[in-house]
């Protein structure tokens, strides 16, 4: 079988392997080709409630649909596999990301992300889950492998009343941590989504508790809600690089607050995201 390896450009000059005529695995793009270079997405619908997710407006779902929770596409091993095995026959081993239009730890059923990350895994591809799940993901970790592959969080806040209020059917906090102290504990890489950012001094303290254990932080800030226009993106920019530098973090600042960074300030895009 013959396939055709195409370029799709990631964002910030860096571009990501795709494969013609996959669109189970493919290279996402613009604010997300910042996250990872390769995903993919086994449901449709979340169930996290977060207030300020975009994914319903992008998919043009109603956001009761998509607070309702998440339900599987249809046949997706199948799919998976097929566009996995191609990737495999192309020599590309990336990790592939999942995902940007779920949670792969959702309050619902996840037999469906174990099936996912095996099949990836079994077609030499590494893995990366991004989740509001917490210790739900905790199920799988036996699968993550120290030299290939990566856990990654998104925290907005330390404070459970602030999480319930933006994110009323995620994991609290506390929760996502300890799911982060478990991977890290393991040998597993891992990262922080500071994505969005809702409150400056919330983020802030997020690096301060958490730093010993993520590998990396990605720094972006809110889009389309009134903190956007009212918060001071340019100091958060740098107080937040400062303590990043302070307590010796390595870290991605998304392009949204690229412009505020100083001149020549080293930010790879692409970093390995494995042990």
């Amino acid at each position: 079988m013959s396939t055709s390896l195409v370029q799709i450009e990631a964002g910030a000059g860096v571009e990501s392997p795709a494969i013609t005529g996959c669109s189970y695995i493919y290279a996402p793009r613009g604010q997300a080709g910042e996250y990872a270079p390769l995903a993919a997405n086994p449901y449709r619908g979340c169930g996290h409630e977060c207030r300020y997710c975009y994914v319903p407006n992008v998919l043009k779902m109603k956001r009761t649909e998509f607070d309702a929770g998440a339900v599987p596409r249809r046949d997706y091993i199948k799919h998976l596999t097929r566009d996995a095995r191609k990737y495999q026959e192309a020599g590309i081993s990336e990790q592939v990301m999942l995902s940007f239009t779920s949670d792969p730890y959702h309050p619902g059923d996840t037999n469906l992300t174990r099936q996912a990350l095996e099949t990836l895994i079994e077609y030499g591809l590494g893995v990366c889950t991004l989740t509001k799940g917490g210790t739900r993901s905790l199920r799988d970790i036996d699968l993550f492998r120290p030299e290939r592959d990566a856990f990654a969080v998104t925290l907005t806040s330390l404070d459970d009343s602030f999480s319930r209020k933006w994110e009323s059917a995620a994991a609290l906090p506390g929760d996502r941590i300890d799911a982060l102290k478990a991977f890290h504990e393991r040998g597993i890489y891992t990262w922080v989504s500071l994505e969005p950012t809702l409150d400056v001094e919330s983020s802030l303290e997020i690096v301060r508790a958490t730093h010993p254990l993520v590998d990396l932080y990605k720094v972006g800030r809110v889009n389309y809600l009134p903190m956007t226009k009212t918060t001071d993106w340019k100091d958060y920019t740098l107080r937040m690089i400062e303590l990043l530098h302070r307590v010796g973090a390595a870290h991605y600042i998304k392009r949204d607050l690229q412009g505020y960074l100083p001149n020549g300030y080293h930010n790879p895009l692409r970093r390995p995201q494995h042990h």
